[in-house]
């Protein structure tokens, strides 16, 4: 029997749970000062949703998804990414009659691919994203752009690096597709069996193949910006002006073309250039997609959106020597002896936990220098010792661990005393 872990999942234990506590929140505030609200999707959708959202054609949908059949005989899959969900209860819940436009969303959760497992990529694994569904305008592009630059800066993070692209609409990538199709020919049976297949079915992801990369012909395949008509170079253009009114960096690669079927226009990746962070630098990517709201069934809707690894985000902080402001402490530690005092401290520490105070007890009946030591390792900032000797006195003793100093105080006293001391916390 084995009662491991799966291959490619992780337990995140204590020591460790509290930086992705601490990351998650900063995500989301930074989301709440863009005005984005919080989405909660189910972990799993029917197959149906990511086969025609993601693309057929995909490593994701041919290789990577888990998928199974439920006992009502229904194709089940365990989300792969995010936006598939989102434009789905977009779409389902009719968010786009709301009066507010464009309607903008973030998540936060467990996605599952079929991979084989390394660092920084695992089977099952976070992301945190961002969907701007319902406008037009190049300044959201740039908005979601800064936004993913700034979680990552507002972390600490510098060694960055946004590289950026355009696909094109649809008739700029359709005049692309065939001078890929015209290029590539040649050198059919010299590409990987999957780009052979992509030659055939998705030209453009040809380009983003990791076996053929090196290929001679990848280096003169021709430029999706030369075939860019007149809106869609328009639109580039704009996008990077905006980009440069709040003094953000960017790098234009033409060869990125993300790897799913849905976007079109403004294709990104952040990447981390920090020294050690591994041979795969990408932290996050996202881009345009217009046209998916329609292809699950709801009316004419573009969107744009990203999303971000979290297991990669913290490789990052560690490549970069980050170290995350993590509270190791706890307020108050009750020490209590005898029988009578080990009933008050139940009583006493349920009421400084009520009045918000991190507070613990022993629970394993240690002595008292065992009880001292115990809270010297929880780092105590303060020891309220309960005795025999206080409680005919109904008092208890209250000691700062850091100084050393103690006072006696009253019982009733005891939890005010504290919530002073420790800032006057509500």
């Amino acid at each position: 029997m084995n009662m491991r872990a799966p291959r490619g999942t992780q337990d995140i234990l204590p020591g460790i749970s509290e930086k992705w506590q601490y990351v998650e929140q900063k995500l989301i505030e930074l989301s709440r000062c863009y005005n984005y609200k919080e989405i909660r999707t189910p972990i799993f959708e029917h197959t149906e949703l990511f086969q025609r959202s993601v693309g057929d054609s995909t490593d994701i949908v041919q290789k990577e998804m888990y998928t199974f059949t439920d006992r009502g005989d229904r194709s089940i899959t365990l989300r792969p990414e995010g936006t598939a969900s989102v434009v789905r209860s977009f779409v389902q819940n009719k968010l786009f009659g709301q009066p507010s436009q464009p309607t903008k969303l973030f998540y936060i959760g467990p996605m599952f691919r079929y991979e084989r497992p390394q660092q920084g990529r695992m089977r099952q694994f976070v992301q945190f994203g961002v969907e701007a569904l319902g406008s037009n305008d190049p300044a959201v592009d740039a908005e979601v752009m800064a936004l993913a630059m700034n979680a990552y800066r507002g972390l600490g993070l510098t060694s960055l690096k946004l590289v950026l692209n355009s696909l094109g609409d649809r008739e700029s990538r359709e005049a692309h597709k065939n001078a890929l199709v015209e290029h590539f020919n040649p050198y059919k049976n010299e590409l990987c069996s999957d780009c052979q297949l992509r030659l055939e079915q998705n030209p453009l992801r040809v380009l983003d193949c990791k076996k053929d990369k090196d290929h001679p012909a990848m280096e003169s395949a021709p430029s999706i910006l030369d075939y860019l008509n007149d809106e869609s170079g328009k639109y580039f253009e704009d996008v990077q002006k905006h980009l440069q009114a709040m003094d953000i960096d960017y790098v234009i690669d033409a060869n990125l073309v993300r790897g799913l079927d849905y976007y079109n226009h403004t294709a990104f990746e952040i990447m981390s250039d920090a020294e050690g962070f591994g041979a795969i630098t990408t932290l996050s990517g996202g881009g345009r997609y217009n046209g998916l709201v329609e292809e699950v069934g709801g009316p004419e809707t573009s969107g744009i959106g990203f999303a971000m690894s979290l297991e990669r985000l913290l490789m990052a902080l560690e490549a970069e020597g980050i170290e995350l402001p993590i509270e190791d402490s706890l307020d108050c530690y009750v020490v209590a002896l005898g029988e009578k005092a080990e009933q008050e401290a139940v009583r006493l520490t349920y009421n400084l936990r009520n009045a918000g105070i991190q507070t613990d007890k022993d629970y394993t009946g240690k002595k008292m220098k065992g009880q001292f030591k115990a809270a010297d390792r929880l780092n105590a900032e303060y020891v309220i010792v309960l005795g025999e000797r206080e409680l005919e006195q109904n008092a208890a003793t209250v000691k700062n661990m850091a100084s050393g100093d103690q006072i006696e105080l009253p019982l009733e006293e005891i939890t005010k005393y504290v919530k002073q001391e420790l800032g006057g916390r509500e």
